[in-house]
């Protein structure tokens, strides 16, 4: 039995990592790719859409440019090792594929790519007709031109958002772990968690923020911040090992964070999103009200941080954390204006016609 099986999971991303694709030395564990292609070639035909999320190109660039520390020394150093590794994983994928009679096709994308609502919605046309017309696309992250401010980080992370974006049912990150446990695995008595109804503050507190291989940027706390980003958009999300002969098999341990039911389109979008060009804080009585579906009136706000405009994405926290994210109504100056203000107030302080709310429900995602 397979994880996420075709017949209830018509769309699939996997995401593969770095120390799975590529060995300690800087080459390609060819055969292991070999065996993943034909997995997924049994799966396409089968009727499943399959993608790839693909770590390794900085690896790869690494050991061809000769930089010390994978690449990884200095940010230039690293945008340069992904702009020649780029092209050996794609050569690589491409071939692995066309073995088993798949086409590939890549998509590298930036932050700004999947967070920017418009080049969002571009970039998911793009990859939904890929996958119709039978390819497999190959995903990653632009790194070549990413920052430190400006980039994902990881690709558990980018495979949710990929995951979101072409309305997938499942995915799968394959790493050098199997799964979640109860507290870092190399700990005595550690125990393997098999499945996660909910992430809650619990389930975040057993992450371990390292990387086992040294090779790889996320480690389980970058993973849990990817299952509730799927999960969000009704996908259900497994962490399981690329060790095991068969990685994408149901028998092999991993841990299923069980999906949510879908929210719609563009409420998943907010929700998923990883920046925010501000934040507005609100009192308890206007947190709970939240949580009922209601809008955030300027009577409950009470703090402003950041300087956006009109439409940006805004954080919205009560006084236990982030409870929402949601477009802004007014700029940075004129939320602050208003806090704590009755709506009879705005306009005498505003001087025009005020909105109807700082944050409309119908633009807001509660998290």
């Amino acid at each position: 039995m397979s994880l996420f099986p075709p017949a209830t999971c018509p769309r699939l991303i996997v995401k593969i990592g770095s120390a799975l694709l590529v060995d300690p030395d800087g080459g390609v564990r060819r055969a292991w790719l070999e065996r993943i292609a034909r997995a997924v070639a049994e799966r396409t035909a089968a009727g499943q859409q399959v993608a790839v999320v693909s770590s390794g190109a900085i690896a790869l660039g690494a050991r061809r440019l000769g930089l010390a520390k994978g690449g990884r020394a200095s940010l230039e150093d690293a945008q340069a090792a992904a702009a020649t590794g780029q092209i050996a994983l794609a050569g690589v994928w491409a071939d692995v594929l066309a073995a088993e009679g798949l086409t590939a096709a890549q998509m590298l994308v930036t932050l700004g790519d999947l967070e920017e609502r418009r080049r969002y919605l571009n970039a998911a046309a793009t990859l939904g007709r890929l996958l119709q017309l039978g390819t497999v696309p190959v995903i990653n992250e632009n790194d070549s031109v990413a920052t430190e401010e400006i980039r994902f980080g990881d690709n558990d992370r980018l495979a949710a958002r990929i995951a979101q974006a072409s309305a997938a049912q499942g995915v799968v990150l394959l790493s050098d772990v199997d799964g979640l446990y109860d507290r870092n695995p190399a700990l005595p008595g550690a125990r393997h968690i098999p499945r996660v109804e909910r992430i809650d503050g619990t389930i975040e507190g057993m992450a371990d923020r390292g990387s086992a291989s040294g090779m790889g940027s996320g480690g389980m706390v970058s993973k849990i911040a990817a299952a509730r980003i799927a999960n969000a958009a009704g996908a259900g999300l497994a962490i399981a090992s690329g060790r095991v002969e068969q990685p994408l098999s149901a028998d092999a341990r991993h841990t299923l964070f069980v999906a949510e039911r879908a929210a719609p389109a563009r409420k998943a979008w907010l929700a998923g999103g990883l920046t925010a060009a501000g934040a507005i804080h609100v009192d308890a009585g206007a947190a709970h009200a939240l949580t009922e579906g209601r809008s955030l009136l300027a009577a409950g706000a009470t703090r402003v941080e950041g300087s956006f405009a009109r439409g940006d994405l805004v954080t919205i926290s009560g006084p236990d954390g982030v409870i929402a994210r949601g477009l802004a109504e007014y700029d940075a100056a004129d939320a602050a204006r208003l806090l704590g203000r009755r709506s009879e107030e705005h306009e005498g302080l505003l001087g025009y016609a005020p909105r109807a709310a700082l944050v409309h429900r119908n633009h807001m995602a509660l998290l």
